[in-house]
C-alpha cells in the first residue's frame, strides 16, 4: 500500500497516477467525489479525460471498503481521494471511527497493490467553527491510521514528492 498525501492542488493525484502507470497491471480508479455543482462536474470530467480509457472507474462516495474488496487482486487500485470520502461520511452522519477501521482492515487484507490519495489538512490555521475542527481532526486521525499500515508514504508539495516512509 502506498499513501500519497499533500495539500489541495499539490500534484498528489498526478503523482499517484504516475505510480500506477509504472506498473503493467490493469488499473482501477475508485472515485469518491460527488458532483453537487457544475464546477465539480467539470473537474470530474477533466480527470476522466486525463486518465483515458485504460482505467476501469468505480464510483464509491460512501462504500469505499466494499469497492476495494471487490477489485481483482491482479489489478492495481487507485483511490482518489480519502478526503472526499471522509467528507461524504460526515455529511451522511456515519460513524467515522468504525468506517476508518473497516477501510484499514480492507486495505490491509488486500493482496493486490493499492495507492491511496489524501489531503494533509493540518498545515493550515485552526478552523473557526466546530464542524471544520471536527473534520480536520477526523482527517488527521484517518491519515495517521492509514499511514501506519502503508508500506510507503509520500508527501507531495508543489508537485515535488518527498518520501516519508518506505523505500523510494
Amino acid at each position: 500500500m502506498h499513501l500519497v498525501i499533500g495539500g489541495a492542488a499539490s500534484g498528489k493525484s498526478k503523482f499517484a497516477e504516475n505510480l500506477v502507470f509504472q506498473t503493467d497491471l490493469p488499473r482501477i480508479y475508485i472515485a469518491t467525489a460527488q458532483a453537487f455543482d457544475d464546477e465539480m462536474r467539470q473537474k470530474i470530467v477533466a480527470h476522466q479525460e486525463m486518465r483515458g480509457p485504460e482505467w476501469i472507474t468505480k464510483e464509491a462516495p460512501i462504500d469505499l471498503a466494499q469497492a476495494i474488496s471487490y477489485c481483482p487482486e491482479d489489478h492495481i487500485v487507485l483511490v482518489d481521494c480519502l478526503t472526499m470520502w471522509l467528507s461524504n461520511l460526515m455529511l451522511a452522519d456515519y460513524d467515522l471511527e468504525a468506517e476508518t477501521r473497516t477501510l484499514v482492515q480492507t486495505c490491509t487484507a488486500r493482496k493486490g497493490p493499492v495507492v491511496l490519495v489524501t489531503n494533509e489538512v493540518g498545515h493550515g490555521i485552526v478552523p473557526d467553527n466546530s464542524l471544520a475542527r471536527k473534520f480536520r481532526n477526523a482527517q488527521g486521525r484517518l491519515n495517521q491510521d492509514i499511514a501506519q499500515v502503508c508500506d510507503r508514504v509520500t508527501l507531495v508539495v508543489a508537485g515535488l514528492p518527498m518520501n516519508l516512509k518506505g523505500s523510494a
